[in-house]
């Protein structure tokens, strides 16, 4: 992989990305616009979602004291939004569709009714289940599929291996459809005994951002419903879903008993031809940034957890397995690698039970609660932690940190590190392998440091200080330093609950004003159909504390037009005024020039605001899921005289990313 060297990584760059971009190309819309249905069947289903809508309205009040009926409103929900969707968004790809939307209008009434009458029976049933939660990011409902296993009963409180599948690429994937799917399908492996859960994850983004987080919200859902074994999770997926696989098992190893990928990408650069012919190579902080997700950079965590990949044998995303195997081998590592003889994007009928084997034998086992050696490698503290091992502070985001540790006796841990300035051990188990009779010693990079005494659970923090390890307070030390939701780049605030604060305000100057109003109409857009929810969209005048208490700020405007910008400015690393805009030693005409930013927020440090950005990558990237990655770092500045397109917001001149204090 081709990069620019990483010494520039808090540098700035301008000349060499300061060309004026080439006119922006015909990009295909994702998803495709929908076929046209009969108007006789857009009459009927619309009269049928304001139905459904106003059952929806009626049960929020109705089952108001009744909490667990209430937190299954959801489950209702995802056949009124997959219906409207389809109707308000052009979202009908096949006529046929319109039998699955009365379909599911009727799932949701029947639900709807049984609600009413104080009873859920899906929550008894085996089989096929499609559920929805709502989503802590932007309180929209999101689906995800379930396969419950014939044996299972209400009554039966045994915990369950769940297997978690994530899709292949389908840009035809509406609510309407996945739902449909989840109906009719029981998906290609369906273990004996297992629960598979299908992952929507946000639609067709390779389970990235906010698809990420879809996992974590629908086990935590699904959870509440099923008797889930947390020691017994497996992640697969096959083409897009099998990049998601490699993605998960190689970013949270300390979670899976199994990891079974099968084709898809593990990395950007080589499988998306970044460097081939004809193609400009990307600005260095984008470059610096594929290091969110390629997987190949944290193929040491695969340590952590047995892994299986498949692919066929005259498969192109073959690719994906190969290269995992390069920087597997590089890290004193290797893994089963099943090949299906002659097949091309496909499971071979003979690989899938050598596949299921394997995993088999993995959740049997189940994954070890407290292994005796971690190794854990990061690249940002976005992920923190595997296993008993967490890194607390970095000395450089985006260049290799290690924390590897050893429980080597009852009295001594042995832990290695590179590029780490903080870590806590944390030994959640009873009891606690370790003698209580005296304080453990810890021999971090060689030096001996004396751990507090041994309790059960026991939780130890170490802090570097001009090159000396110590034991020191788990409490956050004073100050902003990077932190685990607290890292950047831009794209971090969208991990989490976030709102759009838009400005009420006069503008400094009218091009800014205008800029501003398209790039928050686009990122509202972007959002819907990207990431398949609706932006809370508020005044400046409206935020409240519990806003501020509660989520990420985006705010959009300049100083004059939006009122919390003003009050914050002054505590930025920034100076705006309607003559200049200044970071650093640059300055930038701000008639012309706009800035977009990410930085605790100076109100409440533990949350970010944002400066007039959503999702930094765009509809150019939308078209291959290798590209969805971060476009912008911490930082940049956006020349307006040249206009956003497919693939920026402007000519972006300069941009960098803030320290380790954010500075």
């Amino acid at each position: 992989m081709r990069l620019l060297p990483l010494l520039a990584l808090l540098a700035t760059s301008s000349a060499a990305f300061a060309q004026t971009p080439a006119p922006p190309p015909s990009v295909k819309p994702i998803p495709p616009p929908g076929v046209a249905i009969p108007d006789a069947d857009r009459a009927e289903l619309t009269t049928g979602v304001a139905a459904l809508g106003r059952e929806i309205a009626s049960l929020r009040t109705a089952l108001a004291g009744k909490p667990e009926l209430l937190a299954l409103l959801p489950d209702v929900m995802i056949f009124h939004k997959a219906v409207d969707w389809a109707l308000r968004y052009d979202e009908f790809f096949d006529v046929k569709q319109v039998a699955a939307a009365r379909a599911q209008l009727a799932a949701g009434m029947e639900r709807a009714k049984s609600l009413r009458e104080g009873r859920a029976p899906w929550n008894e049933q085996a089989g096929l289940v499609v559920r929805g939660y709502l989503s802590g990011i932007d309180g929209s409902v999101q689906p995800y599929g379930l396969v419950i296993p014939d044996d299972w009963k209400p009554a039966d409180k045994t915990p369950r291996r769940v297997d978690f599948w994530c899709h292949g690429r389908a840009e035809k994937l509406s609510e309407l459809a996945f739902n449909e799917d989840r109906m009719k399908n029981r998906g290609e492996f369906t273990p004996p005994g297992a629960i598979v859960l299908h992952l929507y994850g946000r639609y067709c983004c390779a389970n990235k951002f906010a698809g990420e987080i879809d996992l974590f919200e629908a086990i935590a859902n699904a959870a509440k419903h099923y008797p889930v074994d947390k020691n017994r999770l497996t992640i697969r997926g096959f083409s897009m879903g099998g990049a998601s696989a490699w993605q998960f098992a190689t970013h949270y190893s300390g979670l899976w008993a199994a990891a079974a990928p099968g084709a898809g990408f593990a990395e950007t650069a080589e499988f998306f031809r970044s460097f081939g012919p004809g193609k400009t190579p990307p600005p260095w902080w984008e470059q610096v940034l594929w290091r969110w997700y390629d997987s190949t950079l944290y193929a040491a965590n695969l340590a952590n957890v047995p892994t299986v990949a498949y692919s066929g044998e005259t498969d192109g995303q073959k690719q994906a397995a190969d290269i995992m195997q390069r920087f597997l081998e590089k890290e004193g590592l290797t893994i089963p690698h099943i090949i299906g003889p002659q097949t091309g994007h496909k499971y071979h009928p003979e690989s899938k039970p050598k596949i299921d084997e394997l995993l088999a034998a993995a959740t049997a086992k189940g994954r070890e609660l407290l292994p005796i050696k971690v190794r854990f490698t990061t690249y940002t503290l976005r992920y923190h932690r595997t296993e008993w091992v967490q890194i607390d502070r970095m000395e450089k985001h985006w260049e290799r940190a290690d924390c590897n540790a050893e429980l080597v006796d009852e009295g001594t841990i042995k832990v290695d590190t590179k590029n780490v300035t903080a870590f806590t051990l944390d030994l959640r188990v009873n009891p606690v392998p370790l003698d209580k009779t005296r304080a453990p010693r810890v021999l971090i990079d060689g030096q001996e440091v004396v751990g507090p005494a041994v309790k059960s659970p026991w939780t130890a923090s170490f802090t570097k200080t001009a090159g000396k390890w110590a034991a020191t307070d788990p409490a956050k030390p004073p100050g902003l330093h990077k932190t685990h939701g607290l890292t950047g780049p831009v794209d971090d605030a969208f991990m989490s609950s976030f709102i759009f604060v838009r400005p009420t305000g006069k503008p400094l100057n009218d091009k800014v004003g205008g800029w501003v109003k398209a790039e928050l109409e686009h990122a509202v857009a972007f959002w819907r159909k990207t990431f398949r929810g609706e932006v809370r969209v508020i005044d400046d005048t409206a935020v409240t504390p519990e806003m501020l208490s509660a989520s990420n700020l985006v705010l959009w405007g300049d100083p004059s037009s939006n009122k919390l910008l003003a009050k914050v400015l002054p505590q930025l690393p920034l100076k705006w005024s309607a003559q200049k805009v200044e970071i650093g030693t640059a300055s930038y005409s701000a008639a012309e020039h706009a800035p977009i930013m990410i930085f605790p927020n100076p109100l409440n440090p533990r949350r970010y605001i944002v400066l007039n950005s959503g999702a930094t990558f765009r509809e150019q990237a939308n078209l291959n899921n290798s590209d969805q990655t971060p476009k912008l770092p911490d930082w940049a500045i956006v020349d307006l005289r040249t206009p956003p397109d497919a693939r920026t917001p402007g000519l972006v001149v300069e941009g960098g990313f803030f320290d380790e204090n954010w500075h």
